[in-house]
């Protein structure tokens, strides 16, 4: 056997066992595929917050909401956002809160001036 005939077995033995290496790393384990699963959850829960808050505050005040001041999560079962009313001064609201949950699959609760707009259980 030749120098290059050996050369040329090495090279695909090389290339052999990196598909072998990196087959066997794309398995996901039990915990792996559970934590992605909740972060896509969280994500889910998030989007659906971002859509669905602003228009019901728009819808009961005419004013037109971006970004929340503040959020409220566990992560698993409901996120609920907080918006500062840029137009309080001027007869706009001072404060919205809008809480989701995942099990109802939309608003759950909206308070707008301490005023309950929309309660689900």
């Amino acid at each position: 056997m030749s120098n290059i005939q050996k050369l040329i077995i090495a090279v695909v033995g090389g290339f052999v066992l990196a598909f072998f290496l990196v087959g066997s790393n794309k398995e996901k384990t039990n915990d792996q595929i559970e934590a992605e699963s909740m972060i896509r959850n969280y994500s889910a829960l998030q989007s659906m917050a971002n859509d669905k808050c602003p228009k019901a505050i728009q819808k009961e005040t005419g004013e037109q909401v971006f970004f929340p001041a503040e959020t409220k999560s566990d992560k698993e079962s409901y996120v609920t956002m907080i918006w500062e009313g840029e137009k309080a001064k001027t007869g706009g609201f001072k404060k919205a809160s809008c809480t989701l949950l995942a099990s109802l699959g939309g608003i759950s609760e909206l308070v707008i001036d301490d005023k309950v707009v929309i309660k689900k259980d």
